[in-house]
């Protein structure tokens, strides 16, 4: 009972972490007490409120004088936006490529399995620095970009549970009925294969999180005027010594973020997998 309460317990701090991040990133031009590029050189470098610094600057100010604070809101924005959308676009590619595999026979799938052997075997981070130094950067094109990261994996999952599915009896019975391919897959096998898929888009959504913040660290993620997660992270670094909340407000928003993103898989994963009891 004392492991059952302790596992609740982290899944609901873990939940509330995440609606506060939610409601942070769609009410931060609202809440936001400054223009993220307006400079106070005069309070250049202050320290957070309760550690020698004012409530002007409630988190405190960078080396430009901007607040921390309202930066930190727009980057959580920024940041969970770009994961968001990134892993809607790695499931959804890989889940079709993986049910293509899986009907389709011979060449097709062939074919399929090497793109995803060699996908796998490409290091992420610099096929991601030769696109984006190729192609440039804006927000769209990093989005999309962030969105190839992980869909080998899903597609080796979605095409596991439709193998695993076309053997099963409601498959098959809809076959022999006459259904379209189409229809078999949509209406039929995906809905019974959508807990497992959610469980792993839980897995993606923190890694790209941190992908993104690593790449934003190097200058190659988002660009100003916009800032994200990772951007504070790579700005705060030189100021590590001297105004550490530059660096420790961002980095504790994307720890946290990631391990209640992780926390909350591992509940989805115990209440939706039915060979786990």
């Amino acid at each position: 009972m004392q492991k059952k309460l302790q596992i609740d317990l982290s899944t609901l701090l873990a939940s509330l972490w995440l609606c506060l991040m939610l409601l942070t990133a769609v009410t931060a031009p609202l809440i936001a007490p400054h223009d993220i590029t307006a400079m106070d050189l005069r309070h250049r470098l202050s320290p957070p409120f309760g550690f020698g610094g004012t409530v002007v600057h409630l988190f405190g100010s960078d080396d430009l004088g901007r607040d921390v604070a309202s930066r930190l809101y727009y980057s959580i924005r920024t940041s969970l936006l770009i994961a968001f959308g990134a892993t809607v676009i790695s499931v959804l590619v890989g889940t079709a490529i993986g049910f293509i595999a899986a009907y389709f026979k011979g060449i097709v799938e062939h074919f399929l399995l090497l793109l995803i052997d060699v996908q796998a075997s490409l290091p992420f981070l610099i096929v991601a620095l030769a696109m984006l130094a190729f192609f440039g950067n804006s927000l769209p094109l990093f989005v999309a970009l962030m969105g190839l990261y992980g869909w080998e994996r899903n597609a080796r999952l979605a095409r596991g549970l439709a193998l695993a599915a076309g053997s099963q009896g409601y498959a098959g019975a809809t076959r022999q009925l006459g259904a379209h391919p189409l229809r078999i897959y949509l209406r039929h096998i995906l809905p019974n294969s959508a807990a497992t898929l959610l469980v792993a888009a839980t897995v993606t959504f923190p890694e790209i999180i941190l992908v993104e913040s690593g790449l934003s660290f190097l200058g190659l993620g988002v660009q100003p005027p916009m800032t994200s997660l990772g951007v504070m992270v790579g700005t705060g670094r030189e100021y590590i010594t001297r105004a550490p909340w530059m660096l420790l407000a961002p980095s504790i928003v994307i720890v946290l973020t990631a391990v209640a993103v992780s926390v909350l898989g591992d509940y989805l994963r115990d209440k939706l997998d039915p060979t786990l009891t």
